[in-house]
């Protein structure tokens, strides 16, 4: 036990700067994957054959593509096409895409979880659809899609390891460049998995709390 609280002080500086990088590649992932998400969510539900067909081929390739694949891809094919994106660009737009195609069928199951009177009785009072959508269905569906929105938080931030394939040092990489120097495995790897485990504890009960206040209402 002495052992791994000295080797804690000492590692700890160098594996919270790889938890650093992977809060941003998080954060950026998931801004990203909200938005195309809920881009191709709108294009299903649009009604227009061409945008939903568009959308669930779009989804399945997304789907169908692994995430380190998609990372390759980025990082060392797109400079072929003269498009060069660092390591930690690549993370995100790669995790960014990869879980919009899940985040697109929980925003269109929250947004067919709406009452359809709803929609029509909006119609029915001039609004547009994007009126429709913006006022009447969105502010519902968020609220529906909460739950399942903050286990794709968890899942991102776990996924946000596989950043260190591309060389960004996050917190998997630093954990193991340490142990690779120090042959410290255990300790290492212990606090690797505890830090994750410190990062995902809040999001466990955020996801939790909104799930509870789903069935209240």
């Amino acid at each position: 036990m002495q052992n791994f609280l000295r080797d804690a002080v000492e590692f700890m500086p160098i594996l919270l700067q790889g938890v650093w990088l992977t809060v941003v590649v998080t954060i950026g992932s998931l801004l990203l994957s909200t938005v195309l998400g809920l881009l191709w969510a709108l294009m299903r539900v649009s009604g227009i054959r061409v945008l939903t067909a568009l959308s669930e081929g779009l989804i399945n390739v997304i789907r169908g593509i692994p995430i380190i694949v998609l990372l390759f891809y980025l990082y060392f094919v797109m400079p072929d096409f003269g498009v060069a994106l660092t390591a930690l660009q690549a993370s995100i737009i790669g995790l960014g895409i990869a879980y919009s195609a899940y985040q697109a069928e929980n925003f269109r199951a929250g947004i067919e979880a709406i009452d359809k009177g709803q929609i029509e009785a909006a119609q029915t009072i001039g609004m547009g659809w994007w009126m429709t959508m913006r006022r009447v269905v969105l502010p519902q569906a968020v609220r529906i899609v909460l739950p399942p929105y903050g286990n794709v938080m968890i899942m991102m931030l776990k996924d946000s390891s596989q950043a260190s394939t591309i060389t960004v040092a996050e917190l998997a990489l630093q954990g193991k460049l340490i142990a690779s120097s120090t042959f410290k495995n255990t300790s290492v790897f212990t606090l690797v998995a505890l830090m994750y485990l410190t990062m995902s504890i809040p999001l466990i009960l955020l996801v939790r709390h909104f799930e509870n206040k789903a069935k209240r209402k």
